[in-house]
């Protein structure tokens, strides 16, 4: 029987040329919606802070999808919590439930680091992502961190204990 995924999803090196054309897709594509390219408050996640970065790719091989894990410091939101950084899905990509696996997977990699809660930022001119995340169960949360005062940031968090891995279709393959 054939696998029931159309992609696979791998750890990638957060400096490895796909997921830097994935990046930099969502950058070029972030900077149209906000009319600039000053739109994210906080240091950007770079390969010395984010330990987890996941590339989804087509039955092709073609890099489709990307999402990162950065540790937050302790004082930030409590012990272990960690934030989502550079989730992005390709246009012709969308609504293919890719975006979903990257999810998962993230959420995956997150309690093996050991993180209780799951974080992040998206903005108001976001709002495909914003219904995205809350139709997978995020909450909204006060802003947090560098985002605290953005006019730019909307932020969402997840317990991870709200998810049991085992108890859904397991939706990567590769990981």
């Amino acid at each position: 029987m054939p696998d029931a995924t159309p992609w696979t999803i791998t750890t990638t090196p957060f400096d490895d040329p796909d997921a830097d054309r994935l990046r930099r897709a969502q950058r070029r594509e972030l900077d149209a919606r906000y009319g600039s390219s000053d739109h994210e408050p906080g240091v950007p996640p770079s390969g010395a802070d984010v330990p987890v970065f996941l590339v989804a790719r087509d039955a092709d091989g073609t890099p489709v999808a990307c999402g990162g894990l950065r540790p937050l410091a302790d004082d930030v939101l409590g012990p272990g919590v960690v934030e989502v950084k550079r989730m992005y899905t390709a246009p012709e990509a969308r609504g293919t439930g890719v975006a979903t696996a990257v999810l998962r997977a993230l959420e995956d990699e997150a309690r093996r680091l050991g993180a209780p809660r799951l974080v992040l930022e998206t903005g108001p001119a976001q709002p495909d992502a914003i219904r995205f995340y809350q139709r997978e169960g995020y909450e909204p949360i006060p802003l947090f961190g560098a985002y605290v005062g953005s006019d730019v940031s909307v932020c969402f968090g997840r317990s991870l204990d709200a998810v049991d891995p085992d108890q859904r279709e397991n939706t990567s393959s590769s990981v």
